[in-house]
């Protein structure tokens, strides 16, 4: 069973910076790419970033492109995405995900998502 555990979401002031973190367990994640997704309330799940297991590829959205860091530790099993300069439009529940295949199809794996809040 695939378990993605997210962490690090909170209240943040406009201009300040969050850390969220993907535990990832459950199986052999070492042909998976690490994506993170956030949903804002009225709005669809939309794309922030990916990493391959690797490390060795990234891919922004161009929202997030330049302010967010997506990175991954193989020996802790999990993905991080550093976020700085926070607007209030990143306010959103922020979801972690795995992609077994093509890294740009929808996800198979989700976590139960973080709420990250931006103080305008």
């Amino acid at each position: 069973q695939v378990l993605l555990v997210e962490s690090g979401g909170g209240l943040v002031q406009a201009g300040g910076s969050l850390r969220l973190s993907c535990a990832a367990s459950g199986r052999t994640f070492s042909s998976y790419t690490m994506g993170w997704f956030r949903q804002a309330p009225g709005k669809e799940r939309e794309f922030v970033a990916r990493i391959t297991w690797s490390g060795r590829t990234t891919y922004y959205a161009d929202s997030v492109k330049g302010r967010f860091t997506i990175s991954i530790s193989n020996t802790k099993n999990t993905a991080y995405l550093q976020m700085n300069s926070l607007k209030f439009e990143d306010t959103a529940v922020y979801y972690c995900a795995a992609m077994a295949g093509i890294p740009t199809a929808w996800p198979d794996y989700w976590g139960q998502g973080t709420q990250v809040t931006v103080s305008s």
